[in-house]
């Protein structure tokens, strides 16, 4: 799907961007030289998270229930490999990164370093409980690891829990509770509640897009959409549903599969999730060079600039090689607890 690759692919430039202008003296220097271009980019690159949040309801929809009702035997082994996947790449992450704030902490003084890391602190963030816990975070951006993996077992376990039509409807309804309540509450941003909606419009961009299926369901998720932001004008919000109209348009109109047919932007999105997790310990290192680096005009700063892109990609480059990859084939142990699922289910339904 080279279009998912595309977002993803830009959606996390942003986020390294952001980044780049939020922290360390060359985020503070970027805000001298070009202070229009980094308030932009502290305001409002950090919202190419929803990008995410909204394809991984698309492909969670297009994997676990296409037609609308859950495919697979029982959702706890899919929650623990995805767990697995998860975990592992982040794992090794947070550790660079804990490792990147040492060294960095020798030459920079600078409130964009974290803390030094206990081992307590390090086991929450594995656990993928840092934000419920109120655990600091090790490294920039963790927060959305831990709110992916928890919107992937809520809607695995909203599915299973009805048959069908229920499962999609039990989505569906918490989609609407997320857009019109949950999400307008900010004390609720560690949990998955708050995210539920841009989630939930990339699943239902998914059902809605079926081929065959009327363009009504098109409209209403459109209206939907457009009544939450009447409700309360979210940014973020209007970027979510914008992303979800256009994933369902392209796939009614054929074009999911085929377009656009850039290798760049498939390289960049399969090492997307990669460079999200590793550019900050560059950025940590890179900000400790650029603090005792002297003084420079506009080219310079451009100059550290492309040091620092460069630098994350090629270790986002190395990280997927090494690291992501050969996680992707490890398998958690089958869970045998089909029949006491199958039991509650039939109880509560």
């Amino acid at each position: 799907m080279p279009l998912i690759d595309a977002l993803k692919a830009l959606a996390s430039q942003l986020v390294f961007l952001h980044h780049l202008a939020f922290y360390g003296p060359l985020g503070a220097a970027m805000a001298l030289e070009f202070p229009e271009v980094s308030a932009w980019l502290i305001d409002y690159a950090r919202m190419a998270v929803q990008v995410f949040l909204v394809v991984g309801g698309f492909l969670a929809a297009r994997s676990l229930a296409p037609a609308g009702q859950f495919v697979a035997a029982h959702p706890f082994a899919l929650i623990a490999r995805r767990y697995l996947r998860l975990v592992w790449p982040f794992a090794v992450a947070i550790s660079l990164a804990v490792v990147a704030s040492a060294l960095a902490d020798q030459w920079l003084d600078d409130p964009a370093i974290p803390e030094r890391a206990r081992l307590g602190q390090w086991l929450a963030h594995v656990t993928l409980a840092h934000g419920v816990l109120g655990a600091d975070s090790l490294s920039a951006g963790v927060w959305y690891v831990a709110i992916d993996f928890q919107l992937f077992a809520l809607f695995a376990l909203l599915l299973c829990l009805g048959q069908k039509p229920w499962g999609a409807l039990l989505v569906l309804a918490l989609t609407l509770l997320s857009l019109f309540y949950f999400n307008c509450d900010p004390a609720l941003d560690n949990w998955a509640l708050y995210f539920f909606g841009a989630y939930g419009l990339g699943a239902a961009a998914w059902w809605a897009s079926a081929p065959g299926r009327l363009r009504l369901w098109l409209g209403l998720l459109l209206c939907v959409g457009c009544a939450a932001l009447v409700e309360e004008f979210r940014p973020r919000l209007l970027l979510a549903l914008t992303v979800a109209l256009l994933l369902a348009a392209s796939r009614r109109q054929g074009l999911l599969y085929h377009w656009p047919q850039w290798r760049i932007s498939a390289f960049f999105g399969r090492i997307s999730y990669s460079v999200f997790l590793v550019h900050f310990p560059v950025l940590l290192l890179i900000n400790a060079l650029f603090a005792h680096s002297p003084d420079g005009d506009a080219a310079a700063l451009l100059w550290w600039v492309a040091v620092s892109w460069a630098g994350a990609v090629l270790a986002g480059m190395a990280f997927y090689r090494y690291i992501e990859q050969p996680g992707m084939h490890w398998q958690m142990p089958a869970l045998r607890l089909n029949s006491r699922w199958r039991l509650l289910r039939r109880r509560l339904f």
